[in-house]
């Protein structure tokens, strides 16, 4: 079944996550985030096969949930800087994605995406309404991206609690030397 459209879609996905592979850590084996990496390293290639695959997926107008997911990495893998990342399309897409797949945990990625596009408090809002339920109380990335939003308003003392939250649920030890790095960064006063 390698026509059918989730199917593309999750061969697309597997080769657009595989795109940023080299990317991902330094070489001195430190975590490298989306945002920081050097571009220049993704393999164009599989990016180019990806969006292929995503663009012949969607057309077939049968969406599902690896269709989307596929289509968000596609609008990631080509945008040339992380400012040119079209962020509403990201949101559009995890908010199809959250009809579609209706989780927690896409709900925090489009929280996310809501904090890139329409403003980091926006964003905040619905990171800390969906903590309000207790269900991402032991999940390290709500903990994780609470902080980095924080981080980005300037309320390090709120950062850094979080960072500590999310470093102590952390179990990769890349992960938690990434958290230790991003709580040292911060301003307190």
């Amino acid at each position: 079944m390698p026509n059918e459209a989730e199917n593309l879609g999750l061969l697309g996905l597997m080769l657009l996550q595989d795109s940023r592979r080299n990317a991902r850590i330094s070489n001195h084996g430190e975590l490298i985030t989306l945002e920081e990496q050097d571009r220049s390293l993704w393999d164009r290639k599989q990016i180019e096969e990806g969006v292929r695959l995503v663009d012949q997926a969607l057309r077939k107008r049968q969406v599902g949930p690896y269709q989307l997911q596929a289509a968000i990495a596609a609008v990631h893998a080509q945008a040339g800087s992380p400012n040119e990342t079209d962020w509403q399309e990201i949101a559009a897409l995890y908010q199809e994605l959250s009809r579609v797949s209706p989780t927690i945990i896409v709900a925090l990625n489009h929280a996310v995406a809501v904090a890139m596009s329409e403003g980091i408090e926006e964003g905040l809002r619905l990171i800390e309404g969906l903590g309000a339920s207790g269900k991402l109380d032991d999940y390290y990335l709500f903990h994780a991206a609470r902080a980095d939003l924080l981080r980005r308003l300037k309320r390090s003392v709120e950062a850094r609690t979080a960072y500590e939250r999310a470093l102590e649920l952390a179990t990769n030890q890349v992960e938690q030397q990434y958290l230790k790095r991003r709580m040292s960064e911060l301003a307190i006063r």
